[in-house]
């Protein structure tokens, strides 16, 4: 099957603006994911540990309230997942391939996203929240910390861009 080209920006991010009203409208809440691992630990922890889980400060907030697993966040998580697994195979680009620029090696490439994943998982939890909980949700709510975050993740990225550049070219 011939790959089909990318979908106008315009048109995804009209339709990814619907989808998060559909999210407050539907759910009550707004889209993000940097609580899924947390979730997915602390249903691991429990299932090793019960007292020290529930116990935990880090992992009690998420087993309150039963299974950490029955919560929204999951469902759109698998969602996200299954949708663009779909929509990758339905467009005709569903491939295995590392993105790489002929500078690094796959098995650079794949540590440094690795590395790259660690530190916005970290950052998530620093930041109360990762760029779609933040940008999307806290930016459609007009929260000032919201906007304040994605303009320093803007900043911050333009401001690494030079070091990293070579990399790709």
């Amino acid at each position: 099957m011939k790959a089909k080209p990318y979908w106008n920006p315009y048109l995804a991010g009209l339709l990814l603006g619907l989808a998060l009203l559909a999210a407050f409208l539907v759910a009550g809440q707004g889209l993000g994911a940097s609580a899924f691992p947390k979730r997915l630990l602390a249903g691991a922890a429990e299932s090793v540990n019960h007292e020290w889980a529930t116990a935990s400060e880090t992992f009690g907030k998420y087993l309150r309230g039963g299974n950490p697993l029955k919560n929204w966040l999951v469902v759109e998580v698998i969602g996200v997942i299954l949708g663009g697994f779909l929509g990758a195979l339905s467009a005709g680009r569903m491939k295995w391939e590392i993105v790489r620029s002929p500078r690094i090696t796959a098995g650079s490439r794949l540590w440094l996203a690795f590395a790259g994943g660690i530190i916005m998982g970290f950052a998530a939890s620093l930041g109360r929240g990762c760029t779609s909980g933040q940008a999307l949700s806290g930016g459609a709510a007009l929260a000032a910390g919201s906007w304040a975050y994605m303009m320093m993740v803007f900043g911050g990225g333009y401001a690494v861009a030079w070091f990293f550049r070579r990399q790709w070219t």
